[in-house]
């Protein structure tokens, strides 16, 4: 009989192996020199296949190409958080925010900070705002999230005394054929033991106190008065925090076909096609940076898109 070969899997990177802290992913580094916003948020809608082309050395190839679709409604600016040595040290609202944010958070009834009575400063920051309203997810609570900003002190003041009561699209940010990091919180999977969660082997047929577990596990491994961390064991599963770089974003579009797409709804704001797969179930909201590292092998690929077929 054959022999199955089941590496170990489960990366000891990640480690402690524990929920994320938010459903909404943190985003510890940003890049960009353009005065605008660094990154944006949109909510995933679900996986379909493109149809294009790609030319590799002088073969052009037609085949179909696995893309994930994201919904970016336009998101509002709820602050400018002015920064000096790293810390905040004013944060002044804007005047016009939706009545939804009362959800999510407590607003000062009487606010009477202008940006034009702050003079000392090193950078500036937007706390924005997401518009679920405008979609077909079936909440009004908004994600509040912090983005850098491009530029220097005086293009990034300029940037917000002109667009701090303006909704800002998700074109105004991005751009095809560009390249992308994307920060999601992975599906949670539950309590999970050691075949699921690390791809550990199966014990013999008739091995005693069941087969689903962790053989030899004494000798070396408890020497130390008790189980070393290296050792495979049951627990929690997925609900993780995870960066994937270099996303190629193949297209940004508004004109979705009228058709409900599986545990998400219909499209009704502007969306833009990925290629390959990004973490997290439908409605996860997924935030979307300018690539950190970005990859000249992927960026020296020509990729022809033609349609997305659902």
């Amino acid at each position: 009989m054959v022999k199955k070969l089941n590496p170990r899997h489960g990366s000891l990177q990640f480690w402690p192996r524990k929920r994320a802290k938010s459903i909404l992913a943190r985003v510890r580094t940003w890049t960009g020199k353009d005065a605008k916003p660094l990154g944006f948020l949109g909510y995933k809608i679900g996986m379909a296949h493109a149809w294009g082309s790609e030319v590799k050395g002088k073969n052009t190839i037609n085949h179909s190409i696995p893309v994930t679709l994201i919904e970016c409604p336009p998101i509002k600016i709820l602050s400018a958080r002015f920064y000096q040595k790293k810390l905040i040290t004013t944060e002044v609202l804007s005047s016009k925010l939706d009545p939804e944010l009362k959800r999510r958070l407590k607003l000062p009834k009487k606010y009477t900070k202008k940006i034009e009575d702050i003079k000392e400063f090193d950078s500036i920051r937007i706390l924005a705002y997401s518009q679920p309203k405008l979609t077909s997810l079936g909440k009004k609570k908004p994600e509040v999230f912090e983005i850098a900003l491009g530029g220097n002190k005086d293009e990034q003041l300029n940037w917000v005394k002109e667009n701090f009561e303006k909704e800002i699209p998700v074109s105004d940010i991005l751009t095809e054929k560009s390249l992308v990091d994307i920060h999601a919180v992975t599906k949670g999977k539950g309590y999970q033991g050691v075949i699921k969660r690390f791809g550990v082997n199966l014990k013999a047929k008739k091995s005693e106190k069941g087969q689903r577990g962790v053989g030899a596990r004494s000798g070396g491994w408890c020497a130390q008065a008790h189980m070393m961390w290296r050792v495979a064991q049951p627990g929690k599963m997925g609900f993780h925090q995870r960066t994937e770089y270099n996303k190629l974003i193949l297209k940004i579009d508004q004109e979705m076909p009228k058709t409900m797409f599986k545990k998400y709804g219909k499209v009704r704001n502007t969306y833009i096609v990925l290629k390959g797969s990004v973490a997290g179930p439908s409605k996860r909201a997924i935030k979307i940076t300018h690539a950190l590292r970005p990859s000249k092998k992927i960026q020296n690929t020509k990729v022809k898109f033609e349609k997305v077929l659902l």
